[in-house]
């Protein structure tokens, strides 16, 4: 019987003799499908310190790939419609998360801090903004969240840095 180079070479790529045993190579686990939007839930937005959020995800379905980096708008001005998008300045490098039913995944949201006491002020001149939450945008979806603490978001500018998701 004649075997082609091609099918040895199959043949030898996913199967190894050890011992004079034939042992087959570990068949590859497929990969999971992206997370849903609407099998995430929001864990909260916890301040870390005045000029960072950790913003959190759980995955409340089967098991899913989060990726990337989120999107962030100001709301709380009284309608969707009026929600400020925040430019997303990506912080390191984006890898797949798997996240298993029940797992979490976080990013770290940092803004430019507002200085002084009570009305504040910006280092570059500008007007600082205030809201009373953030609509975080996840695998197609948006969570609004407001400070652990109670409080507001303050910042200066219309950007956010943002970690990916880990």
């Amino acid at each position: 019987m004649r075997v082609s180079g091609s099918a040895a070479a199959l043949c030898a790529a996913t199967a190894v003799l050890v011992g004079g045993l034939l042992v087959a190579a570990p068949a590859q686990a497929a990969p999971a499908a992206a997370c849903s939007g609407d099998r995430l839930s929001a864990a909260g937005a916890v301040r870390t310190d005045s000029t960072r959020v950790r913003f959190t995800v759980v995955n409340e379905g089967p098991a899913c790939e989060l990726r990337g980096f989120p999107t962030v708008a100001l709301s709380g001005q009284g309608a969707p419609d009026r929600n400020t998008p925040l430019r997303v300045v990506p912080r390191g490098e984006a890898r797949p998360v798997q996240l298993p039913q029940g797992g979490s995944a976080s990013t770290v949201l940092t803004f430019t801090p507002v200085l002084g006491e009570a009305d504040g002020f910006c280092a570059s001149g500008a007007e600082p903004t205030t809201a009373p939450s953030l609509v975080v945008g996840v695998a197609g979806t948006g969570f609004q969240v407001a400070p652990s603490d109670g409080g507001q978001f303050a910042l200066c500018g219309n950007s956010v840095r943002a970690t990916a998701f880990r």
